[in-house]
């Protein structure tokens, strides 16, 4: 039994869903896909799946094998990296992660120049709002908005954002504008759980964070729809700056509260610690970070876009 190959079937059969899905995904028989299964869990002596008619499911053992897989194939897959070459000029595949917002807007253009640049470098761009496992996840560098936990993770610092709470000039219009967390009580909210909970949002009074209980009219799925809605004029909605960032700029929305915001956030490229760093994550963290600070410092919300009193 060839190991490495058994493992790269098992991952395979794992994150296609299916011993079928993956014989598919494969362009391998069926049969070969479950005799390596099969003959991968005699060597290891343990049930790898549990089986039913429907559906494959990770026993715990299987589970923590899955993770020893990824570990192993992924040095693997360094080491012949590093012996063709790619330690020595930037070449290779590229996984980046980032938010759904900032990833859109304001990374892609980055990455657009720095595959101009570096033409031998095929990037994966995974956006979402959800925090991946780099090292789980096989991923290379990721975009974070917020304070890191405490990892192996290397963090470089490429600015802030802020929370802002915002509403158009029609809707303040027609209800008033609050001047207080207080004020909020009487007024229509938009709610992004992601970001805030739908019922309560977090200001800060003085020093200290209060709850403030809202009313949501409508909750949404992604800052767009929020972004959007608001503009719209249902009512008012919190999200980071850099969601707002445009319609602020053309005055389609309009900040609230500032002073009772939380304190801004910060945002940093993270990348894992390994002994070994590709050329191709130095170049892209080279090329990207300055211009992610470039653009998160333009991002800074003018005045004029603030309601007064």
């Amino acid at each position: 039994m060839d190991r490495l190959e058994a493992m790269s079937t098992f991952l395979a059969v794992v994150e296609a869903g299916s011993l079928s899905a993956a014989a598919r995904q494969m362009r391998t028989p069926l049969t070969t896909v479950s005799r390596k299964v099969s003959e991968l869990e005699s060597h290891l002596r343990i049930k790898l799946f549990n089986r039913s008619s429907r559906q494959l499911a990770l026993t715990d053992a299987g589970s923590s094998y899955l993770a020893a897989c990824k570990r192993i194939l992924a040095d693997v897959t360094e080491a012949e990296r590093m012996a063709s070459g790619e330690y020595t000029a930037p070449t290779g595949e590229l996984t980046v992660t980032a938010p759904v917002s900032l990833g859109r807007t304001h990374l892609i253009p980055i990455l657009a120049d720095f595959l101009k640049t570096y033409p031998d470098i095929k990037t994966s761009l995974i956006l979402t709002d959800r925090v991946l496992s780099l090292f789980q996840e096989q991923v290379d560098v990721g975009l974070r908005i917020g304070t890191l936990p405490d990892s192996s993770l290397i963090a470089v610092r490429v600015g802030t954002t802020r929370p802002v709470v915002c509403a158009s000039p029609a809707y303040l219009a027609a209800r008033g504008t609050p001047r207080t967390p207080d004020d909020l009580a009487g007024h229509d909210c938009i709610s992004y759980p992601a970001i805030a909970s739908p019922d309560v949002w977090t200001l800060v009074v003085g020093k200290t964070p209060v709850a403030v209980p809202m009313h949501p009219r409508l909750i949404v799925s992604n800052t767009e729809a929020a972004c959007d809605a608001a503009c719209a004029g249902i009512g008012i909605t919190v999200a980071l700056s850099h969601h707002f960032h445009a319609a602020l700029r053309c005055g389609s929305l309009i900040t609230l509260l500032d002073e009772f915001q939380p304190p801004t956030l910060p945002v940093n490229l993270v990348y894992t610690a390994d002994r070994f760093l590709p050329i191709k994550v130095r170049a892209f963290l080279d090329f990207a970070a300055p211009r992610l600070k470039r653009v998160l410092a333009e991002l800074k919300t003018p005045d004029r876009q603030t309601e007064r009193a």
